[in-house]
């Protein structure tokens, strides 16, 4: 095949940046109006239809009142409450599971597997009558436990079919080689698996992290007390019956986005790394 030019090459790199540069653009729009919206007051939003136009007047102390005065604070500290368990818990069982997948041989290893995988592809709007019939008889109704439960349940089967096909990469000798010296497996998952296993589950705690944050529907099954609702609950309670604050929602909403951003930011050498090694064919 003939190579390119150097003025070919130029124009593929031009059209490359180009057509990035443009959809990050676009993908910045909503992110931009909700910015806008959050620092206009209620009478420049009901004055002007254009949403995306810049505040005349900065009003930041919207953010400071529906921190204060609409309860955000405590909608985050909820969140946090059952995200981090939530995500911790996933991650322990399902590294256990992949572990038992990845190097255990046995009959049961691969119906196993795609039970974990036909989990995945249930629609959890199926689930919610069933979910709540079964919190409500065993008391976990308005309690965080219930929530950071059926977190972990309805995880495991995407985190486990994930962290399995990254330890199916493994050498099997590092495995062997313990084994053959008397280390226990429990000595073996924790000395050796995990440690090589960091840059993948740091990947998938960004994932999961992201997703238990923004979670809307077991929070409005599971949490009806306004004192323990999360975020999202917090955000739709937000939504007036005649009228809506905009700029209080949109304000509310760009607090809510800063948790995750900044897992993202902090996570991100081992999320770029490790994103992409479940993907391959174990």
């Amino acid at each position: 095949m003939k190579s390119m030019s150097a003025k070919q090459k130029t124009i593929v790199r031009f059209s490359f940046y180009f057509f990035g540069t443009l959809l990050v653009a676009l993908w910045l729009i909503p992110i931009v109006i909700a910015v806008f919206t959050s620092a206009k007051s209620m009478d420049e939003l009901m004055a002007s239809p254009r949403m995306w136009a810049p505040p005349q007047h900065w009003v930041f102390s919207n953010f400071a009142k529906v921190w204060r005065d609409v309860g955000m604070a405590r909608y985050v500290i909820n969140t946090f409450i059952v995200t981090i368990p939530s995500v911790f818990g996933a991650l322990l069982i399902s590294s256990l599971g992949a572990f038992a997948l990845a190097f255990y041989t046995f009959k049961a290893n691969k119906p196993i597997l795609i039970t974990f995988i036909a989990g995945m592809l249930i629609p959890f709007q199926m689930l919610m009558i069933p979910v709540y019939r079964f919190s409500d008889a065993t008391g976990l109704i308005n309690t965080y436990a219930g929530v950071i439960l059926f977190h972990i349940a309805f995880q495991l089967g995407f985190c486990t079919f994930f962290l399995r096909n990254f330890m199916k990469q493994i050498p099997f000798s590092l495995i062997e080689a313990p084994r053959i010296d008397g280390a226990s497996d429990f000595f073996i998952y924790r000395k050796i698996i995990l440690p090589l296993s960091i840059s993948s589950m740091a990947a998938l705690a960004v994932l999961e992290f992201t997703w238990i944050w923004n979670d809307l529907l077991w929070s409005l099954i599971l949490l009806q007390q306004d004192k323990l609702k999360t975020v999202t609950l917090g955000l739709a309670n937000m939504q007036g019956e005649f009228i809506t604050n905009y700029n209080m929602v949109a304000a509310g909403s760009i607090i809510a986005a800063i948790p995750p951003l900044v897992i993202f930011l902090l996570f991100q050498r081992y999320f770029i790394s490790g994103l992409t090694v479940g993907a391959e064919k174990g």
